[in-house]
C-alpha cells in the first residue's frame, strides 16, 4: 500500500517545548504514541491501512527527531500530558489511541488522567509494572544509550525482533534504511536513556482499573521485552479490556513491523466497534 503524504505541523507545549507532528488521512482521530527510542516514522508499516479510515496523528516525543527536549523530569505521566497537549493544540477533543511499548504505558496514563479525551484504546507490547526480569532487560538495553555507544545501542535493539527475521538477508537492509531515523545526537541519546528510566519506573498496575475506555491489549508470544504474561496482567486489571496474543513466527516485541497486516486488521476491528460518535 502506498505511503500517504503527511501534513506536518509543529506544536508548542505550555513549557515552550516544540514537538513535531504529522497527520495522515481523514475520519475519526487516531493518535499513535511511540515507544522507547522510536522516531514516529517507524509507524510507516501500518499508517496506510489506518489512514484509509482514520485521521492518523503521529508525533515525536520530546527530545526525539525534530522535537525539542525542553526541561523537567521525564516520566510516563509527563509524556501523557504531552500527548494530551498534542490533541488539544490540534483541536481534537477526543481521539482513539494506539500505543506501542513505552507508548502503551503513556496511553495508560493518558486514559487514566484524561478519560474524556480518549475513545477506544489499543495497547501493544504493554505492561503494568516493571518486574525483575524486565528490569534486567531494560537496564542492559539502556546502558549503551547512557554511554553514547550508538552502534551497540542499535545492535542490542535486535532483541525486539524475532530470531527468524534476524537471520534473514532482509533484516540488514531493513535496519540500514531505518538507522538514520534513530536518535544520534548526544541530547537525543541522553533522552533515550531517560525513556529507559521511565520504563524502569513504570507502575500503573493498581490504577489500571480506572481506565474506562474500550481497550484492546495485544501481546506477543515471543516478546522478550514485554512478555505476554505482562499483557495478560494488564488486560485482567482493565475492566473493559480484551486480550489478543499473537503466536508463532513474528510474534515479537516488534510484531507491528513483522506482522503489519494482522496487527492493523486487529486494531481497525477494535476501533470500528467503538466509534467516537456513538
Amino acid at each position: 500500500m502506498t505511503q500517504p503524504q503527511p501534513a506536518a505541523q509543529t506544536i508548542t507545549l505550555p513549557d515552550g517545548t516544540s514537538l513535531e507532528t504529522a497527520q495522515y488521512g481523514e475520519g475519526e482521530p487516531l493518535l499513535l504514541i511511540c515507544g522507547t527510542s522510536q522516531p514516529h516514522e517507524l509507524w510507516a508499516p501500518i499508517v496506510p491501512a489506518l489512514a484509509a479510515e482514520y485521521r492518523v496523528i503521529t508525533y515525536n516525543h520530546r527530545g526525539i527527531g525534530g522535537s525539542e527536549r525542553g526541561t523537567g523530569p521525564l516520566s510516563m505521566r509527563s509524556l501523557a500530558e504531552d500527548a494530551h497537549e498534542v490533541l488539544r493544540q490540534l483541536g481534537i477533543a477526543k481521539a482513539h489511541v494506539l500505543g506501542w511499548s513505552l507508548g502503551s504505558t503513556v496511553a495508560q496514563e493518558l486514559a487514566i488522567a484524561h478519560p474524556d479525551a480518549v475513545g477506544a484504546v489499543a495497547l501493544a507490547a504493554t505492561w503494568g509494572r516493571t518486574n525483575v526480569f524486565q528490569t534486567a532487560v531494560f537496564t542492559g538495553l539502556a546502558h549503551p544509550w547512557r554511554t553514547g555507544d550508538r552502534l551497540a545501542a542499535l545492535t542490542a535493539l535486535g532483541i525486539a525482533y524475532s530470531p527468524e527475521l534476524l537471520e534473514t538477508p532482509d533484516f540488514a537492509g531493513m535496519m540500514a534504511a531505518l538507522e538514520p531515523l534513530f536518535p544520534s545526537s548526544p541530547t537525543a541519546m541522553a533522552t533515550v536513556a531517560e525513556q529507559w528510566d521511565a520504563d524502569l519506573a513504570h507502575d500503573a498496575i493498581d490504577r489500571l482499573e480506572q481506565i474506562t475506555a474500550p481497550t484492546l491489549v495485544i501481546a506477543g508470544e515471543n516478546d522478550l521485552l514485554t512478555p505476554a504474561a505482562q499483557g495478560r496482567m494488564v488486560a485482567e486489571r482493565i475492566p473493559t479490556a480484551r486480550l489478543e496474543v499473537f503466536t508463532g513466527s513474528g510474534s515479537s516485541h516488534a510484531m507491528l513491523m513483522e506482522l503489519p497486516d494482522k496487527f492493523t486488521a486487529l486494531v481497525a476491528e477494535h476501533l470500528a466497534k467503538h466509534p467516537i460518535a456513538s
